[in-house]
């Protein structure tokens, strides 16, 4: 008798376990709410005082990298742009429509450690922009004569959130609501000894960028206010 009773017990307890996983389970999909978009048409090739240099071959990764980036995002983008001034900043965008927590962005520190490059400087900042300060991480990361100061966000459903803990918490809070939350992740970069300088040139075709792309795509790169 003592048998049945412990197994059903232990039966109800599982049928809850699995109920409760199933309920705690995200369902849906911000990306399929969105909309289809398509990255390389979000950001025209030329606007303000910038245009795409074709001279130059954006940096490529290694093949077991780009694997795993594959299955991280559904579209990537990977330009260089050039103003009259001879200044070059290069942009990378990649877009997840599964940012869950077993699907998380593919951080800059991180990727290009890979790649075989130190990473000099890392410290969390401010981007302020015509449409919101942005929490940005600024990196500077070397390999040999090869100095390359770089600014990037990472948006997370509706937000533009600190690259980190911030990160995992709105991804939980997504999760927590049922909502599997789509993301981004934008990188701009150039090749400067003076990182101060980089930073505030990349924070000038930032703010061009954000200018001259419409609405929605202003929406998609830097979300649509503080979560």
């Amino acid at each position: 008798m003592n048998k049945t009773i412990t197994s059903v017990i232990l039966g109800l307890a599982m049928l809850a376990t699995a109920v409760a996983t199933r309920a705690l389970t995200p369902t849906v999909n911000m990306a399929d709410q969105k909309g289809r978009f398509n990255l390389d048409a979000l950001v025209p090739n030329q606007f303000a005082d910038w245009e795409v240099d074709t001279t130059v071959v954006p940096l490529q990764v290694d093949p077991a990298t780009q694997a795993q980036l594959n299955l991280i995002y559904n579209q990537t983008l990977s330009r260089t742009y050039i103003n009259r001034g001879g200044e070059r900043v290069m942009l990378s965008i990649a877009y997840g429509g599964d940012q869950s927590n077993t699907m998380a962005v593919h951080r800059p520190e991180v990727c290009y450690v890979a790649q075989g490059f130190n990473m000099d400087h890392n410290q969390l900042g401010q981007l302020p922009t015509a449409y919101g300060t942005l929490p940005v991480r600024h990196l500077v990361a070397s390999q040999g004569n090869r100095i390359e100061p770089i600014t990037y966000w990472i948006t997370i459903g509706e937000h533009a959130i600190d690259p980190g803990l911030s990160q995992k918490l709105q991804q939980l809070r997504y999760g927590l609501a049922g909502q599997v939350p789509d993301g981004m992740l934008v990188r701009v970069s150039s090749i400067d000894t003076d990182r101060q300088h980089a930073y505030a040139l990349q924070q000038r075709f930032v703010t061009d960028m954000l200018a001259n792309v419409s609405d929605n795509g202003r929406k998609r790169l830097i979300g649509s206010g503080a979560p």
